[in-house]
């Protein structure tokens, strides 16, 4: 039964046992924070899809003098905590924008609870790797389609619950597809740490104690990536060279840039 006062999107994939969760497990606030203190000092970040930057605010934690820069889609996702947790706020599609900041500049890019809702995947990670230094870090926080109440569910013939067609969802990610799609499109990166975080439909207490010691069954899924090598393209020139039969957006030369590219 949906909550009195929301419509179907807003309400989306929730399960009727959600009243037993702690949703802020969901975004693995703990997750993000020792992610960032494994890693060495961050002078610049980016949150894409800031919201109202709370993973910026943990980076100002751990990293007092990094300068944090939020990418968000829209001025009407601008409030004053978010002008609070960052110190520069860009304002760009993530799907279609070049992201603004000079290539090669960024110790650090932030995309939690973000990539489920787009598309445009292989932009977007080319626009992240682009982005960062060699030895700089992507850390993606996603939901798991491969959970262990997905799992029930789709045993039983039904959705998972976080890729209902009503919902804003739209990209499933697992631990080893994603995994899968880095070494496919980018070999010049590395995870270096995967974790999970809440544990449906346990409550708070229960759902991270399980959700450490099974992660891959975890409601959200945490990677740290690394940038190994020189990025030249990878991620973008993919769609292209592997012919696959979906007008992905790979930058406005994508037609004719790469070699075998269909005119």
């Amino acid at each position: 039964m949906r909550k009195k006062g929301t419509a179907a999107g807003e309400w989306g994939g929730m399960h009727p046992l959600a009243f037993l969760v702690d949703n802020n497990e969901t975004y693995g606030r703990h997750v993000v924070e020792r992610f960032l203190r494994s890693l060495p000092p961050v002078q610049t970040a980016v949150e894409l899809g800031a919201g109202p930057g709370h993973d910026l605010a943990t980076v100002r934690r751990v990293f007092p003098n990094c300068q944090r820069i939020a990418v968000e889609g829209s001025s009407a996702f601008i409030n004053s905590r978010l002008t609070t947790n960052a110190e520069t706020i860009r304002i760009a599609n993530i799907e279609r924008d070049e992201l603004p900041v000079t290539p090669g500049s960024v110790d650090l890019v932030i995309a939690n609870q973000v990539l489920e809702h787009t598309k445009e995947v292989f932009w977007i990670f080319d626009q992240v790797f682009r982005s960062l230094k060699v030895g700089g870090h992507f850390i993606v926080g996603v939901p798991n389609v491969a959970s262990f109440h997905n799992r029930l569910l789709l045993l039983a013939g039904i959705q998972p619950t976080q890729h209902k067609l009503y919902s804003a969802h739209v990209r499933p990610f697992s631990k080893a597809d994603t995994i899968k799609f880095l070494s496919v499109c980018f070999p010049g990166c590395s995870v270096i740490s995967f974790k999970g975080s809440q544990f449906y439909p346990f409550p708070r207490f229960a759902a991270r104690f399980l959700a450490a010691a099974f992660p891959t069954l975890a409601f959200s899924i945490f990677f740290l990536i690394r940038k190994d090598a020189v990025y030249n393209g990878e991620f973008a020139a993919y769609p292209v060279k592997a012919n696959l039969e979906t007008n992905f957006w790979c930058g406005p030369n994508s037609g004719s840039q790469y070699e075998g590219a269909q005119p």
